[in-house]
């Protein structure tokens, strides 16, 4: 059923598309959202918000109710890309909006973002709306972990950051993050390379001790980056890898960072070599129970359009996560991106348009 259909409303496809296209312009990696934050702050006020930057650099806005004095909902999604996401070109054909290839297209999460702005300006009813934009969010949910939330009234809301439509997300891991240092000695590769200690060969000895991949249905571990050395000719003194583990169970987490640290510690020693290690629990794992009035409303919303959605969980990590463990119950919905973090981005126009049709649902059940 359409929205015009339901609520004698409809969306303007065209507007929405063109504002996704324009934000992706704007580049927002990680660290670097302050203009892309500045870009959004008149774009809320035209729907009706009064928003504000918290001391962080979050985006907080808050709506009247319209036709609703029902208890207050968060809408929340984040500002920030992943790289490469800096000179995004979009691309609109058949339906489909990319970049030009050689760089994500930023749908995650900036598709959520156009799709809310969308539903504001068209829902026929809603409650007091509270909207929450963070920053940092890929690179350890860093944003809402700084956020104001004495600026918030809202208890429970929903998190555009789902890919799928069908999902709902009801809980995410525990995630640990491992920074390593790796110090040898340098000398001479050709003259006297006896004399060194190879850090590179002493951390590629202990990623290769280490259990990576998936250990079990909720626990994975993995080694992303590694850098060291500095000249083709030289023995290298440093090397540096990161590396994480995360687990649906905490304890779980836990037990397998521990177990990290002591691999990485034993055979950096037996190369001869010494290792520093920064552990830092950037996420605890959470979940809300599959009946919560959040997963409920947005079941009813989906169903509204043919789509039986189910709630589960997830090894990523959201916003919602800490949400979640501060008191306010945040269900994680979809947006319809495809592909996220990487160069094949990508998100059908027809998937918005579902999205829009799904908040407007959602914030009519809210009242």
């Amino acid at each position: 059923m359409t929205l015009h259909e339901r609520f004698g409303v409809s969306m303007d496809t065209e507007r929405m598309v063109a504002q996704f296209m324009e934000m992706v312009q704007i580049d927002s990696e990680s660290g670097n959202e302050a203009r892309f934050m500045a870009w959004l702050l008149p774009r809320l006020e035209e729907v009706g918000a009064t928003a504000q930057l918290d001391t962080y650099g979050n985006l907080v806005a808050r709506i009247p109710g319209k036709g609703s004095d029902a208890e207050p909902v968060l809408l929340s999604c984040h500002g920030d890309t992943v790289k490469p996401g800096v000179g995004i070109e979009p691309v609109l054909l058949d339906g489909v909006i990319r970049s030009k290839g050689e760089t994500i297209l930023g749908a995650d999460d900036k598709a959520g973002i156009a799709e809310m702005l969308e539903a504001l300006r068209v829902a026929p009813v809603h409650p007091p709306v509270e909207i929450a934009i963070s920053r940092q969010e890929e690179v350890g949910l860093l944003g809402v972990k700084n956020l104001d939330t004495s600026l918030l009234k809202a208890r429970r809301g929903f998190l555009l950051d789902n890919d799928v439509l069908d999902g709902i997300i009801i809980g995410g891991p525990s995630y640990f993050a491992l920074d390593i240092t790796v110090k040898g000695r340098a000398a001479h590769a050709g003259m006297e390379p006896e004399k060194g200690i190879n850090a590179i060969l002493a951390a590629a000895k202990a990623i290769s001790a280490l259990t990576l991949g998936r250990l079990d249905a909720g626990t994975t571990a993995n080694v992303g980056i590694i850098q060291g050395g500095m000249i083709r000719n030289g023995v290298p003194d440093t090397c540096t890898f990161m590396a994480e583990c995360r687990s649906l169970d905490h304890a779980k987490a836990q037990t397998v960072a521990d177990e990290m640290v002591a691999v990485v510690q034993r055979e950096v020693a037996a190369a001869g070599a010494q290792v520093e290690i920064q552990v830092n629990n950037l996420c605890k794992a959470v979940d809300i129970p599959t009946d919560s009035w959040t997963v409920r409303i947005a079941q009813k919303a989906l169903a509204k359009q043919g789509i039986q959605a189910t709630a589960g969980l997830m090894c990523g990590f959201t916003d919602a996560s800490i949400y979640n463990n501060v008191g306010i119950e945040m269900a994680v919905v979809g947006i319809g991106a495809r592909l996220e973090h990487s160069c094949d981005e990508h998100i059908y126009v027809e998937d918005m348009e579902r999205a829009v049709a799904m908040m407007v649902e959602i914030l009519a059940l809210s009242c």
